[in-house]
């Protein structure tokens, strides 16, 4: 079927009446990044080069959770995290804890091509970043006024929250808890198939608000959020403790490896089995298939294959 691309800014419990002053946004930066994958694909890029361009693009959109519009932890800070995965080789590299780095995305994968070991984090990950000379700015360069507000409205309402999260109205009552879930909804990632059949995954995040200073979350697990090998490539997002137990990403190719399941029924399989409203995934196959499934209320999402189809939704094709 040939190439391949899919990628996604989020799922979780984004309401029907979105504003469109934050949807739009939101779906132009979608169809912007999806055609960069296309172009890069059809120009013969392998698909790692792929994953990496997408998420990079991704990242310097204020209105996703990941790079420059990472949320705020509870002390007002930024740790932002990101994971890239090769599938032929399952090579791979993450970082977590990042403050002043442009694009998490590229300084995973130079941790996969220029050191030993596949996971740095904090003042490791950030002294490596300088090493490297990656682009970094002062930490103020990702505080935005939107998340400085939602900081607020968490903080006001004793809870950790998730990204789309409606503003609170003083005169209800909020349910206060410590939630499991992670701003995963505004979480970013990319998968993609080239034309030799190298599949790829990246996904990027700043975690969820108000949490906890040194909090990981799914995306630089590999196996959780993020995992390739030769039958398929994952980028998960929703709630990430709920992610990591279920091992969502790595559960899809073990369907497809040890029962021998398509990449649509194991995908399928894997988010039904996953507490409701906690999970959605992009996965492409070496084939050209792709699969899009959630079990949350939507998933910001677009796809693109050789064979000319494309897709941008957010909700249920019921919904949409």
């Amino acid at each position: 079927m040939g190439w391949a691309v899919a990628l996604h800014g989020g799922a979780g419990d984004i309401p029907l009446s979105l504003p469109p002053e934050r949807r739009l946004p939101r779906e132009d930066a979608l169809r912007h990044c999806l055609n960069i994958g296309v172009n890069a694909l059809k120009s013969q890029q392998h698909a790692l080069d792929v994953v990496e361009l997408v998420v990079r693009e991704l990242e310097n959109h204020p209105n996703f959770n990941a790079g420059r519009g990472s949320v705020l932890t509870s002390s007002g800070t930024v740790e932002m995290e990101a994971c890239i995965m090769d599938g032929n080789t399952k090579r791979c590299g993450a970082v977590s804890g990042l403050t002043t780095v442009v694009n998490p995305i590229s300084l995973a994968r130079l941790v996969m091509e220029k050191t030993p070991h596949i996971y740095l984090a904090f003042d490791g990950a950030e002294a490596f970043a300088r090493e490297q000379g990656v682009d970094t700015v002062d930490s103020s360069h990702f505080i935005t006024p939107e998340n400085i507000e939602r900081l607020k409205q968490a903080k006001e309402a004793n809870s950790v929250q998730i990204d789309y999260t409606q503003p609170i109205q003083r005169e209800v009552k909020v349910e206060t808890h410590a939630a499991d879930g992670d701003s995963q909804i505004g979480t970013v990632g990319c998968v993609a198939v080239d034309n030799h059949g190298n599949l790829a995954t990246a996904t990027s995040t700043g975690g969820l608000v108000n949490k906890m200073v040194g909090r990981i979350g799914d995306t630089p697990v590999i196996g959780a959020g993020t995992y390739a090998n030769n039958l398929c490539a994952v980028s998960a997002t929703g709630k990430g403790e709920a992610i990591i137990r279920c091992t969502v990403a790595r559960d899809v190719a073990a369907l497809m490896e040890f029962k021998g399941l398509s990449l649509e029924v194991a995908a399928a399989s894997v988010v039904e089995s996953a507490p409701i409203g906690t999970v959605g995934l992009v996965a492409v196959s070496p084939s050209g298939e792709v699969t899009m499934p959630f079990n949350t209320t939507g998933m910001f999402r677009a796809c693109a294959t050789e064979d000319g189809y494309s897709e941008i939704g957010i909700w249920s094709s019921r919904q949409n």
